[in-house]
C-alpha cells in the first residue's frame, strides 16, 4: 500500500515512549543518569527490544551490544537504511538527547506499519552502545568499531572509573551478542536529535538540517608528581600533579577564549587526582581537553596549541623557583 501525503507519525504514541525511557534511570528532576551497561540500562534495552519485536522486527545483538530491529522490504538485497542514536546518558543527563532519535526510528517503523507500506529497501533502527562515554571513555566505541575505527577486542578491554571491564559488563547484562561488529554496506544513516546548542531556539525555528560537524582533536595527559604533607614541604620542592593538571585545563580554556571570535571551542573537561585529600599533594592526576573549530586547519592550530601548552605549564614553575634564588631567600626551618 502507497504512503498517502497526509500520513503521518502518532505523536502520542511516540511521547508515550519517551516517557516510558523517562521513567528508567531516573537522575536530577526532569533529567537521567542512566549510564552504559548499567543495571538501568539493561532494563531501558530490554523495553525497547520488547518494543521492536511487537513491531515485528528481527533484533540482533552485536559484539559490541549494538543492538538493531530489522523491517525487511520488498527487495532485501538492497542494503538497508539505519534510524538510530542511543539510549545511554550522561550522569546528569536529559531526557532526550540520542533517546529521542531511537525512539523516532521506532516510531516510523511502527507508523509505517499502520499504514501497511512496504518499503523497497530494509530499514533498522539501531541503538549503538556508549556514545556518551560517561563511565567507559572515550564516547562512541561501538558505533566506532562498527565503522572500522576500533578493534573489538580494545572496545572489550576499555575499564571504567568503577573498575568494570567493557565486556565483562556487556556479559553481565547479557548484551554481548554474536553479530560482528562490522557495518557491511549501507545505503543511508539518519538520526533525529534533539538541538544542545541556542541557535534553532533563538531564531524561533522548529527544524535545522545538519550540513557538517565541528572537527576536533582531544588529548588526554597523565601527570606525575610526588606525594608529601602540605604541611613541612616546602614550595620549591613541591611536586604537585594536581597542580600541574589544573594549570594544563586553564591554559587550553584560554586557548578556547583565543579563538572563541570565530567559533572555537576549547574545553576543560576532566581531572581526577590521586590522594587528592586534604594536607597531601597528590603525586598522580589526569586531565581530558578537547579543541574545535568549524575550520579543520584551525582546529588543528588549535590543537598544537593545546599539546604545547603540556610544556609550557613547567615554565612558570621553574621561573618562582629561580626567582627566589635570586631574591637570595632560603628555606625558613621552624
Amino acid at each position: 500500500m502507497p504512503l498517502l501525503p497526509d500520513t503521518r507519525v502518532d505523536l502520542d504514541r511516540f511521547w508515550s515512549t519517551i516517557e516510558a525511557s523517562g521513567a528508567i534511570g531516573k537522575g536530577r528532576p526532569g533529567g537521567l543518569s542512566r549510564l552504559t551497561l548499567s543495571d538501568d540500562d539493561r532494563s531501558m534495552r530490554d523495553l525497547f527490544r520488547r518494543w521492536c519485536e511487537e513491531a515485528g522486527l528481527a533484533v540482533e545483538v552485536d559484539e559490541a551490544g549494538n543492538i538493531f530491529g530489522r523491517r525487511d522490504g520488498s527487495d532485501n538485497d538492497l542494503p538497508p537504511i539505519l534510524i538510530g542514536s542511543h539510549l545511554d546518558t550522561q550522569i546528569n543527563g536529559g531526557r532526550f538527547d540520542g533517546i529521542a532519535g531511537v525512539l523516532a526510528g521506532l516510531e516510523v517503523i511502527r507508523s509505517l506499519n499502520d499504514a501497511g507500506h512496504v518499503t523497497k529497501r530494509p530499514i533498522v533502527v539501531v541503538d549503538w552502545t556508549n556514545e556518551e562515554g560517561a563511565r567507559f571513555s572515550p564516547p562512541m566505541v561501538a558505533s566506532g568499531c562498527f565503522i572500522g575505527k576500533y578493534d573489538i577486542d580494545w572496545v572489550h578491554d576499555l575499564v571504567g572509573d568503577d573498575g568494570a571491564r567493557f565486556g565483562d559488563e556487556l556479559e553481565r547484562i547479557g548484551y554481548k551478542g554474536d553479530r560482528s561488529c562490522k557495518a557491511g554496506e549501507i545505503d543511508a544513516y539518519f538520526e533525529l536529535h534533539i538541538e544542545q546548542g541556542p541557535i534553532l531556539d533563538a531564531e524561533n525555528r522548529q527544524v535545522g538540517v545538519v550540513t557538517g560537524g565541528y572537527p576536533v582533536r582531544g588529548m588526554r595527559a597523565s601527570f606525575r608528581g610526588q606525594t608529601s604533607h602540605t604541611g613541612p614541604t616546602p614550595m620549591d620542592l613541591r611536586k604537585n600533579a594536581l597542580a600541574a593538571g589544573a594549570r594544563w585545563l586553564t591554559a587550553v580554556d584560554d586557548i578556547g577564549w583565543d579563538f572563541a571570535v570565530h567559533d572555537g571551542k576549547a574545553t576543560a573537561a576532566r581531572l581526577t587526582a590521586w590522594p587528592n585529600k586534604p594536607g597531601i599533594l597528590s603525586d598522580t592526576a589526569e586531565a581530558v581537553c578537547d579543541v574545535r573549530h568549524p575550520d579543520p586547519i584551525t582546529t588543528r592550530a588549535m590543537a598544537e596549541k593545546m599539546r604545547r601548552a603540556l610544556f609550557e605549564i613547567r615554565r612558570p614553575l621553574r621561573l618562582r623557583r629561580g626567582d627566589r634564588r635570586r631574591m637570595g631567600m632560603g628555606r625558613r626551618h621552624l
